[in-house]
C-alpha cells in the first residue's frame, strides 16, 4: 500500500510525502518523472526483445533515439544480459526477467527508484548476482527495496525499516 501511494496508483487517505520537491498529493507528474518502479511481479511484453523493452522505456522517459540505444548497452552490460538482446521476454528465465525489469526501473538516469520485492523467486546465486548490481547502482539514486529476506536487507539497506499489519515496528 505505501508503494502504491509513493508511484500515484492509490491516493493517500492522510498525510503527504514529499518526493524530489514534489507532493504526492499535488504533484504526482512531478513525482513520476525522476522515478523508477520495479513491481513484485514483471512486467513485460512477451514478444519484445530485451533490447526492445531497454529501448522502448528509456524513451518513455524521455531521452532521445541515440541516448536509448546507448542505455540499452549500458543496462545490459551493468545486468549481464549482453547475450540476451534479441531474445523476446518470453523466452528467458524467471531471474533474467527480474533483471530485466530491475534493468528497466533504473533505465534512463531514475533518480528515486521503487523495488518491490526485486529478488523474489530468484534462485540464491541470482539473488546474490542482482545484489551486486543494486550497490552499484547505490551511489546514483535513491533505493526504496521491500523484502522478506533480513539477510537482503542488511546487505543493501542504508537505512531499515520493519512494517508489520500496516505499522512500521
Amino acid at each position: 500500500t505505501t508503494m502504491s501511494m509513493l508511484t500515484g496508483f492509490l491516493p493517500p487517505t492522510s498525510g503527504d510525502a514529499v518526493i524530489n520537491g514534489c507532493s504526492i498529493r499535488s504533484n504526482i507528474d512531478g513525482v513520476r518523472k525522476s522515478m523508477g518502479l520495479c513491481p513484485q511481479f514483471n512486467i513485460l511484453f512477451d514478444l519484445l526483445t530485451v533490447d526492445e523493452h531497454l529501448y522502448f522505456f528509456s524513451r518513455l522517459k524521455g531521452m532521445n533515439p541515440k541516448e536509448s540505444v546507448d542505455e540499452c548497452q549500458k543496462m545490459k552490460s551493468a545486468l549481464k544480459l549482453e547475450d540476451k538482446g534479441s531474445a523476446q521476454s518470453r523466452t528467458l528465465s524467471g531471474g533474467m526477467k527480474r533483471k530485466l525489469s530491475v534493468g528497466i526501473a533504473f533505465s534512463a538516469g531514475s533518480e528515486y527508484v521503487i523495488l518491490d520485492e526485486p529478488t523474489s523467486g530468484m534462485d540464491p546465486a541470482a539473488r546474490r548476482a542482482l545484489w551486486d548490481v543494486l550497490k552499484s547502482f547505490k551511489s546514483s539514486c535513491s533505493i526504496l527495496l521491500s523484502t522478506h529476506f533480513m539477510d537482503e536487507a542488511d546487505l543493501l539497506g542504508d537505512r531499515i525499516a520493519i512494517m508489520a499489519e500496516g505499522k512500521l515496528r
